[in-house]
Parts: structure tokens; C-alpha cells; sequence
């Protein structure tokens, strides 16, 4: 399957996480929220590793690579503990649309430390992103 079939299902994915948590945090605290969420989703990907068969290629870590595993872990933990404040108060449009001025940041990060190239038309579509945020944030 072509990577970008991968990329439209964790839109999709991602849109219902924000409007399941904001249904479930109606009455509950965004942290424990938060991690409530973290613990099912570590069972649930680690029942998927097991199935998959994929703890055979654990003897592939070195340590740069869990290095940054630990460093992506410890960001992404941090993004979603945001995003569970953002939308146990905020509407869930806006608070999806700014989120996902993410692409803008990971383009810049990626030009500087990943060598990905930077052309005026990508530029432009971050900046149509960052107009489509505001938008839909105000």
C-alpha cells in the first residue's frame, strides 16, 4: 500500500481522537486522560507487535536509534498532554487546526536537520496551512 494511504487513515484516526476525547474528557481530568489513553494504546500496540511477530527485530536498536525512540516518546507524550488540555476546553476545530500547524514545523525541522528540500512551492503550502488554521480557529 502506498504511503500515503497510511498518512489519509492517520487523519482520519487522529480526527476521531479528538472527538472521542472530547466527548471523555467532559468530566475528567486531561492528564489522567491522558494517560488512561497512553496505557491503551501500549497494550493495544504492543498486542499488535506480538501478532505482527515484531519483537524479532529488537536485536535491530543500537543506541542512537532508542535514543531518539525515547526522545519522539517523551514529545509525543508532551503533545498529547496539550492537546487533552487544548480540547477539554477549546473547540475541537480549532484546536485540531492549530495542532496541525505541526506540518509547518516538522517542514522547517525537516529542511534544517534532515536535508529535505526546500522549495517555494512547499512553502506556500505551509503557509496556505497556516491561513487554513486561522480560519478555522477563529
Amino acid at each position: 500500500m502506498h504511503w500515503s494511504v497510511y498518512a489519509l487513515l492517520s487523519a482520519v484516526f487522529a480526527a476521531l481522537v479528538a472527538i472521542f476525547g472530547k466527548i471523555g474528557l467532559k468530566d475528567l481530568d486531561s492528564t489522567l486522560a491522558t494517560t488512561i489513553r497512553s496505557i491503551v494504546m501500549a497494550f493495544f500496540l504492543i498486542g499488535v507487535a506480538l501478532a505482527l511477530g515484531k519483537f524479532s527485530f529488537l536485536n535491530t536498536f543500537n543506541n542512537k536509534a532508542i535514543l531518539f525512540i525515547v526522545l519522539s516518546g517523551v514529545a509525543g507524550a508532551l503533545s498529547w498532554l496539550f492537546y487533552f488540555f487544548a480540547i477539554k476546553t477549546g473547540t475541537v476545530s480549532g484546536v485540531v487546526a492549530i495542532d496541525r500547524t505541526s506540518v509547518i514545523f516538522a517542514f522547517i525541522l525537516a529542511v534544517i536537520f534532515l536535508s529535505e528540500t526546500f522549495t517555494w512551492f512547499k512553502a506556500l503550502g505551509a503557509t496556505l496551512i497556516a491561513i487554513g488554521a486561522i480560519l478555522l480557529a477563529l
